[in-house]
């Protein structure tokens, strides 16, 4: 079970490493400004339209409760999938798509346990870094989905 490994993808908020399964990204977009929606929370940033659907859009920055800075010219939106629900993620930089071994994958420490259990999936440890692992469709809870 050691050698199994996974495909995911690595970009980067705020110069921090994160991860998704790379299963969970239907397309990387390039960034444009998403329609704001009355009475959304705060980390919703709007919706644009995408294939003819209107895909809502979050800001990982404010839901993570991160320093909000300022938009970089080369941001991305990562579109997940999860069945037919479609969420775009803002990241400021898309690095690499990856071979990670499963063996390379820590179990978050305790600390970190709390409510993000729910979207960390585990910790990546390549090249000197630490690389947080998301379950990209489970950052928002089924209550979110819902109000968007």
């Amino acid at each position: 079970m050691e050698n199994k490994e996974i495909k995911v993808l690595i970009f980067s908020i705020n110069g921090e490493f994160y991860a998704t399964d790379i299963m969970e990204v239907e397309r990387i977009i390039g960034y444009e400004e998403p329609t704001k929606l009355p009475d959304a929370p705060d980390f919703v940033e709007g919706v644009i339209t995408y294939e003819g659907n209107v895909l809502p859009i979050i800001s990982l920055t404010k839901k993570f409760n991160l320093k909000v800075q300022e938009k970089k010219s080369d941001a991305k939106i990562i579109v997940t999938k999860q069945g037919d629900r479609k969420i775009g993620i803002i990241v400021d930089v898309v690095s690499e798509v990856k071979d990670i071994s499963v063996g390379n994958i820590e179990t978050p420490p305790e600390i970190a346990a709390g409510i993000s259990k729910r979207y960390i999936k585990g910790l990546i440890k390549i090249d000197k870094k630490i690389i947080i692992f998301l379950n990209a469709y489970s950052i928002l809870t089924e209550d979110e989905k819902k109000l968007i």
